[in-house]
């Protein structure tokens, strides 16, 4: 594991290991994730419990709405309660700088691999251990047009808002707090894992993995963009194929 992490992060710079929010503000954050974890799985173990029955597409409207609603409140803790009491700004977080056309082409281009390689391990996960998505998820996809653009609109805000908190705050809090990078990007990574637990273990276990990948860039690139746009696009396409 040194090995590895020192070819990910030779020469890491010093500020990539300050903390950028007091640490009580991280233990908060910590705190409520894990307790939408245990709500989740607490939610899918008394479904879990109900006679079978054919699933019928409930009005998701109103749960997109209400995780937008939560994306954006997460987004606000994290820049005005947290980044703002240790001055650290939001381009400094996200890193990296588009200074000419070439440099989107070159976020975009590694944010196509970034995916591919995804869409590779999903589909070798799923042939050996199966999706293990429960059963439940499957209903809360978008069914017509109004459906499809709220998930759309709650993609693209779970891609920018997602990778600024765990892969942006979390991974640089966790690395801060250990003194090493890959540490951070283990600790994020088991975190967003965890979030996920209304999706069931094996998901949370697939999706960790995804946290690791989208970690490993974002030490690598040291910038958030690449992983920003390929958490967005995964997130469309899951929901539209």
């Amino acid at each position: 594991m040194g090995s590895i992490a020192s070819t990910l992060t030779p020469d890491v710079p010093e500020e990539r290991l300050r903390l950028v929010a007091p640490i009580r503000h991280t233990v908060v954050i910590t705190c409520v994730f894990l307790a939408v974890a245990a709500a989740g799985g607490l939610y899918q173990h008394v479904a879990s419990l109900k006679p079978a029955a054919p699933h019928a597409h409930p009005n998701v409207v109103p749960l997109y709405l209400s995780l937008l609603a939560l994306q954006w409140g997460l987004f606000v803790y994290v820049w005005w309660v947290g980044l703002r009491r240790s001055g650290t700004s939001l381009a400094s977080l996200i890193g990296g700088r588009w200074r000419n056309p070439a440099d989107v082409c070159i976020d975009l281009a590694i944010a196509a691999c970034t995916w591919g390689a995804w869409q590779l391990f999903t589909g070798a996960w799923n042939r050996w251990l199966g999706a293990g998505h429960a059963a439940s998820v499957q209903t809360l996809l978008p069914h017509g047009p109004v459906e499809v653009c709220l998930w759309i609109a709650l993609s693209l805000t779970a891609g920018f808002n997602e990778e600024l908190v765990f892969r942006g705050y979390l991974q640089r809090q966790f690395a801060a707090l250990s003194g090493r990078p890959w540490m951070g990007t283990l600790l994020q990574a088991a975190l967003f894992g965890i979030s996920h637990g209304y999706q069931g273990v094996v998901a949370c276990l697939k999706i960790a993995c995804f946290g690791i990948l989208f970690g490993c860039v974002a030490l690598w690139r040291r910038s958030l963009r690449p992983g920003m746009f390929a958490h967005a696009w995964t997130d469309i396409a899951a929901g539209l194929s």
